[in-house]
């Protein structure tokens, strides 16, 4: 009896400590991944600027922002798998209230509207919010949770921002729909799928590239001047394909920004303000960031609810960003970083308890079987 108590212990060990080890190589594939995206992205942004004097600083400060984002998301989502999301979500949401430049001021609502920073934090905050509901074991909770990711879209109506409100919506749709998603895979796939989308109709609207009246009717409410931004940045990238003009130095050679009295230099886009200062070669590497991230969520450890909920925010935030200038915030940054490190955390809790309780459940069938 002892020795079948002890063949139990031992060959449930070995299956648990299967999976670790076949986890563990995973994650250093995606994080050794990701070290490289991001150092290329700082790299590139040096490269470019030492060519065409740019000012990379920007660049690499959302580099660096993205980068401890993750790092304390990661750390953070292992600790506490409920806690940490939370604390973010309701981060987000008092940062929004509380600080107001991240709501957009009267210089870009003027010409541009409310495709920016509100929009992005409150994504990412009703994201944060679903990620800890699918981790709570209470339904209770859940529900509140729930709810809290539900207050960010109002929020974001109330503060004027409609591409808030909607994407605040779809995130929590997506994420009460992930729940009876089996395939993350093909979840992944279908948010690349969206992104790539959305890139490719502000880059079919910058090169004109549609219908005379479908242009018309986005240019409604995109604001012509956006899309005269975006043109701009589609012929900057004319000029030098490969590098780009240099980090910065969009406003400074864009005629319609040069001739708007309340322009803050930038395309607001990241694609296109990519191509204009970096070439194509930065379109790249923007878009294989994008891709590590939902490659990370992929391969990551939590449930695939999680997984899924956190791919939508960040989708939702890529589309944001590419109709405005949501990236030129280091807020969002950090948010974007702690949202993708938090759903790729693996929580330490139920791994430690695991053996602890295995060798408790030994003890009793030795002493059982002693007595």
């Amino acid at each position: 009896m002892v020795r079948r108590g002890a063949g139990g212990v031992g060959s449930s060990g070995v299956t648990s400590a299967s999976g670790p080890d076949a986890d563990g190589e995973r994650r250093i594939v995606s994080d050794a991944a990701g070290v490289v995206v991001l150092g290329a992205c700082a790299v590139w942004s040096l490269i470019t600027a030492a060519v065409h004097d740019g000012r990379p600083e920007g660049v690499l400060l959302a580099v660096l922002a993205v980068a401890a984002g993750y790092a304390a998301g990661r750390i953070s989502g292992a600790l506490l798998p409920v806690g940490a999301p939370l604390a973010g979500a309701l981060a987000g949401i008092a940062l929004t209230v509380a600080v107001p430049h991240l709501a957009p001021g009267p210089q870009i609502a003027a010409p541009l509207g409310h495709a920016g920073a509100t929009a992005a934090v409150l994504t990412l905050s009703a994201g944060a919010a679903c990620c800890a509901a699918w981790a709570a074991p209470v339904p209770a909770v859940r529900f509140a949770l729930r709810l809290l990711a539900a207050g960010t879209a109002v929020l974001a109506a109330v503060l004027g921002s409609t591409s808030g409100f909607v994407t605040c919506l779809a995130v929590l749709v997506c994420s009460l729909a992930a729940g009876r998603t089996r395939h993350r895979g093909a979840g992944m796939a279908v948010l690349a799928a969206v992104a790539a989308v959305v890139t490719g109709l502000v880059w079919a609207l910058a090169t004109r590239a549609v219908p005379g009246g479908f242009v018309a009717a986005l240019e409604g409410r995109l604001t012509p001047h956006r899309v005269r931004l975006w043109q701009d940045a589609w012929h900057l990238l004319g000029d030098d394909a490969a590098l780009g003009t240099g980090p910065g130095r969009f406003g400074e050679l864009s005629p319609t920004s040069a001739q708007s009295l309340l322009s803050d230099g930038k395309p607001h886009s990241a694609p296109l303000q990519q191509a204009a200062e970096q070439g194509i070669v930065g379109v790249v590497l923007l878009a294989a960031a994008f891709v590590w991230v939902l490659y990370a969520l992929w391969r990551g450890p939590r449930p695939t609810p999680v997984a899924l909920t956190a791919g939508a925010a960040l989708t939702a935030l890529a589309a944001i960003a590419a109709i405005g200038n949501a990236l030129s915030f280091t807020a969002v940054s950090v948010g974007a970083g702690l949202l993708a490190g938090m759903a790729t955390a693996r929580p330490i809790e139920p791994s430690s308890r695991a053996p602890e309780a295995q060798v408790r459940g030994a003890g009793r069938s030795l002493l059982s079987d002693s007595q």
